[in-house]
């Protein structure tokens, strides 16, 4: 079995510095780090990322997208974790820009060719005032299953809310649901690395890692 500590990595789509979504992220890396894992957090606004340009040809090229920004590294980091945390705010009733800007460059841009965070384990964290909440977690979690990712149930989802005019963690239950989240994430990362040693065949079809090629193993 890989004796390497688990590799969780948070994708934080929060402008705010110290804001909830910080805090939140702060207090999942505490329980993980607790059990061994390592646990890192890239904060979108620290980088460059290019919103979709007008080329047009997204769903025609045949190869990653050629806009020059931070997208690469981002995605290569991703590609390397064992598991992942969307964590983001709500903002105007929706997903926090950072967030969506992200993630429809890394998917439309990068992800769908090789489909690199297939069968990793993915979770989400939503920090708000007091709407939309859900509409925003379910987005992301849309997202983590089109790109073959393997989402743990760990009870209620991690919608965290804080009404005070200070950054706080004030929602007692968003908490418990964020701890039984980040746990059972570590437990399926460690499971999933039990099982490949066990088990090294890819359990992922070829023709379900590029959504380009047909069942057949065919270009479409």
């Amino acid at each position: 079995m890989d004796e390497r500590p688990v590799s969780i990595l948070a994708i934080c789509g929060s402008e705010r510095e110290g804001g909830n979504t910080d805090l939140a992220l702060g207090y999942a890396g505490r329980l993980l780090r607790e059990r061994g894992a390592r646990f890192e957090v890239l904060h979108l606004r620290d980088h460059r990322i290019s919103p979709c340009s007008p080329c047009g040809d997204c769903n025609s090229r045949p190869v990653t997208c050629e806009l020059r920004d931070d997208m690469p590294s981002i995605v290569a980091r991703m590609a390397a974790a064992d598991g992942l945390i969307y964590a983001t705010p709500v903002h105007g009733f929706g997903l926090a820009h950072l967030m969506q800007i992200f993630i429809e460059r890394a998917g439309v841009g990068y992800l769908r060719f090789e489909r690199p965070l297939a069968n990793k384990v993915g979770g989400v964290i939503v920090t708000g005032r007091r709407y939309s909440e859900a509409s925003v977690h379910n987005q992301l979690v849309d997202n983590l299953l089109l790109n073959r990712m393997i989402l743990v149930g760990s009870g209620f989802p991690a919608l965290l809310r804080n009404t005070a005019p200070d950054p706080g963690l004030n929602d007692p239950e968003g908490v418990d649901a964020l701890e039984r989240m980040v746990h059972r994430m570590l437990d399926m990362c460690l499971l999933l690395r039990r099982s490949r040693g066990e088990c090294p065949d890819d359990p992922l079809p070829s023709y379900d890692r590029n959504e380009r090629i047909s069942r057949r193993g065919l270009p479409v």
